[in-house]
């Protein structure tokens, strides 16, 4: 268990960093180029630890199972990740790491849509507090953020919440990192040719004459320098292939819910790193919407670590 709060630990600084190393290297790279490299490269550094899992549960992968990777990976890193990307582009760091860091109580109504599993009181009541909290942060009749990037953002958390849901019954058969690993590479060939399908020039003019030449042409080696490379490694080795793996670790070692807990310190670490790293003021209403989201984090989480830790009693007694 010690070694499972470890990986927490650590998963919990990792992805808090995220926004931040995303947001210093957006003025260098388009968005997709960007979302394509991280999730690329991230995929193959947990390649040994998927091939791993997959040789001490003595498995292999069917063909069918290979579809629901290619369709997960268009789900999770190409349409959610992308949105994801340009939110980050388009508004403060600290807004979209704490408003993404809602998705685990969208992942349990999802789950409830979806898979039929129970919901219980705490998570409505979760669902209400954060809802609260995020218009609280959006302060809708004084806003001074980026109405798209609050969009691109809240778009991202639901689209990844119905990611981790979907993915949830393989994660049982194969473990999460294995999930995880092959839903990068399938979404990053995925996104390779769509990458691709930019330079077809009737595309490419389409995309610059209705004003969205970001999608036009997306380069695929340009944009890096000495200066920037270092940061790079760091976002497709660190935020992306080992907090992955770091957290899928802490679900093993503890269990799905108690690795949430990530998503309850996030908000609070995520916000004072921009604050210091990129000198995002925080402001008084997002100070109170974090303590809405907060208590939307505990009220989600508390009661089945309160149970776990009963169970554990009753065990040892």
């Amino acid at each position: 268990m010690k070694k499972g709060y470890m990986y927490i630990a650590l998963t919990t600084i990792i992805f808090s960093t995220m926004e931040i190393a995303l947001k210093l290297v957006s003025k260098s790279f388009n968005p997709i180029q960007l979302n394509f490299t991280r999730f690329f490269i991230g995929g193959l550094f947990l390649v040994p630890f998927a091939l791993n899992t997959l040789h001490k549960r003595h498995l292999s992968i069917s063909t069918k199972d290979l579809r629901f990777f290619a369709l997960l990976g268009l789900l999770g890193t190409v349409i959610s990740m992308s949105l994801y990307q340009l939110a980050v582009q388009n508004t403060k760091a600290s807004v979209v790491a704490v408003l993404f860091s809602c998705n685990p109580v969208f992942v349990t109504i999802l789950a409830f849509f979806l898979l039929r599993e129970a919901i219980h009181k705490n998570n409505i009541a979760a669902l209400i507090l954060e809802v609260i909290g995020t218009i609280v942060i959006i302060d809708p009749l004084n806003t001074k953020l980026s109405i798209l990037g609050l969009a691109l953002t809240i778009a991202s958390t639901l689209i990844f919440a119905a990611y981790g849901v979907f993915g949830k019954k393989k994660c049982a058969k194969y473990g999460g990192i294995v999930v995880t690993c092959f839903g990068f590479l399938f979404g990053s060939i995925e996104m390779l040719v769509l990458i691709g399908i930019t330079h077809i020039t009737p595309i490419a003019n389409l995309f610059s004459s209705n004003g969205i030449a970001i999608f036009s042409n997306i380069p695929l080696f340009t944009g890096y320098s000495l200066k920037n490379l270092p940061l790079m490694c760091f976002i497709c080795l660190i935020n992306t292939g080992a907090g992955f793996a770091c957290y899928f670790k802490a679900m093993e070692e503890t269990s799905a819910q108690t690795t949430s807990l990530v998503f309850f310190f996030k908000p609070i670490l995520a916000p004072i790193l921009a604050l210091i790293l990129l000198h995002e003021i925080i402001p008084v209403n997002m100070i109170i919407g974090i303590l809405f989201i907060l208590a939307g984090s505990i009220s989600s989480i508390l009661p089945e670590l309160l149970a776990q830790r009963q169970t554990k009693l009753e065990k040892t007694a």
